[in-house]
């Protein structure tokens, strides 16, 4: 037993995490609580301590506090058992929260995010928390592999030990919190939904009678342009291919989608929507673009979404990071005709991430919000993900309305993106589905029939042209 414990109550546990810490730890878990199980102080640094306090326990977070001030840790979504076995977990990441927003390195495609031993516990085999029973953190990338014969599964977290713990080992506390999904108590009680939708297959067919029907103001538009901007992975192609898909009236991927560290969309592009496979086009069109990341000279840069706006960039251009677009001198003398514009703008955001959202991607984000703002284009925002965010969502979608949890998220988002709260909508884009769902479809149409409102609102504000 280390000095300092033995006059401990073992009954009377008190979290060291700091409130804002908490906040900022459950905005990565979604929904959630927090409940301890293990502090290193109170029931020793032994690992025979930690697995008598933790095993079967369901998912955990490990939070660890070294000398240096530094909070950080893991998280894995699987019980520890001992059981001697490698674990699969794609839900796995590292964590920092100290300073501003949050550093989370989520666990490699392919490796293992633990051994799930009698020993310390450890992430990837590459970062081990109470080592050889010290209040020490161990990194294998500094040190020798205590297990050797890793091989293929080098590096399961690239992580900078320098960024995630400021190189000092020396812990004073390690804590692991049972990590358990809120229900909200407002589900239960069925009260009124904060916003009113039908759920019905009626409304349904209306929302696609009247975007199948709509007609933009202006008779020199034929099809209104609708931007998508958003940081990358946050589902701007997987909307198109779900709205793609309810006219189709079957599952489609036509723009490429998926869940890469970088851009899968490289190139502009221009999706026309077909009113079933031999149907005419509907009177709208998705535009796509490059994904915005924090760095500089990576993602979509903010002079192209200028071109962009202003219809100068050609359909399936290819974004260049480093270099802006430069339109050639025949179509930079005259400016583009009120079809080639953008008449909407919106930004697409993950609800999982919004609380991870870097200084860096939110600056962006207001200086391109600025440029549209000068232009006169009408903005909204899609919150996607809803599901992966509450798992009351995730049991029945007609939730969205009714939870607290979402409502606090589309406040956030309002309060970051400095959006009215009446212009976010959160959606589900369809991802694992084979069939298409009434609940699903009801949220994706809503958010279309509201672009064309706002397409509207621009096109009567420049008049008739």
């Amino acid at each position: 037993m280390r000095k300092g414990q033995g006059n401990r109550s073992l009954n009377s546990l008190t979290s060291s995490l700091p409130e804002k810490q908490r906040k900022q730890l459950c905005g990565l878990l979604g929904n959630v609580e927090l409940t301890l199980l293990y502090k290193a102080s109170v029931h020793g640094y032994d690992a025979s301590a930690f697995h008598q306090r933790c095993d079967r326990q369901g998912p955990t977070l490990l939070v660890a506090y070294n000398r240096s001030g530094y909070i950080f840790g893991g998280y894995t979504s699987v019980d520890y058992a001992r059981s001697g076995r490698e674990i699969t977990d794609e839900k796995a990441f590292l964590f920092r929260v100290q300073g501003g927003a949050p550093l989370c390195i989520k666990v490699n495609t392919g490796c293992n995010a633990r051994l799930d031993d009698a020993g310390a516990p450890n992430f990837g085999q590459q970062l081990y928390f109470c080592y050889n029973n010290q209040p020490v953190v161990y990194d294998t990338q500094l040190g020798q592999n205590v297990y050797g014969g890793y091989g293929a599964m080098v590096d399961p977290f690239n992580f900078n030990p320098a960024t995630l713990y400021g190189n000092d080992n020396d812990l004073n506390e390690c804590e692991v919190y049972k990590v358990e999904q809120k229900k909200d108590p407002q589900i239960s009680v069925k009260i009124k939904p904060w916003r009113n939708v039908q759920w019905t297959e009626k409304r349904r067919d209306e929302l696609m009678k009247m975007i199948r029907n709509y007609k933009p103001m202006t008779t020199s538009v034929s099809q209104v342009r609708i931007l998508m901007i958003g940081p990358v992975g946050a589902g701007k192609s997987s909307f198109f291919n779900s709205i793609n898909s309810v006219f189709m009236g079957r599952m489609t991927s036509k723009a490429m989608s998926g869940s890469a560290g970088t851009s899968l969309t490289t190139q502009f592009r221009t999706y026309p929507v077909k009113d079933g496979r031999e149907g005419k086009l509907l009177p709208f069109v998705l535009c796509d673009t490059m994904g915005l990341e924090e760095q500089s000279g990576a993602g979509l840069d903010i002079d192209d979404i200028s071109s962009i706006l202003k219809g100068h960039v050609p359909d399936r251009y290819k974004f260049n990071p480093t270099t802006p677009f430069q339109p050639d001198e025949q179509k930079a003398s005259r400016p583009a005709s009120l079809q080639e514009k953008i008449h909407c703008v919106v930004y697409v955001i993950d609800a999982t991430k919004i609380s991870l959202m870097s200084s860096k991607l939110e600056e962006k984000l207001t200086a391109i919000r600025k440029k549209v703002n000068s232009l006169g284009i009408p903005q909204m925002v899609l919150m996607t993900k809803v599901d992966e965010a509450c798992p009351d969502v995730v049991e029945d979608l007609q939730n969205i309305y009714i939870t607290s949890y979402i409502k606090t998220k589309v406040q956030e988002v309002s309060s970051r993106l400095g959006v009215p709260v009446s212009c976010v909508l959160p959606v589900k884009n369809y991802s694992q589905e084979l069939e298409l769902e009434l609940n699903c479809d009801v949220l994706l149409l809503t958010a279309i029939q509201q672009m064309l409102n706002f397409a509207d609102d621009y096109l009567d504000d420049v008049g008739p042209i």
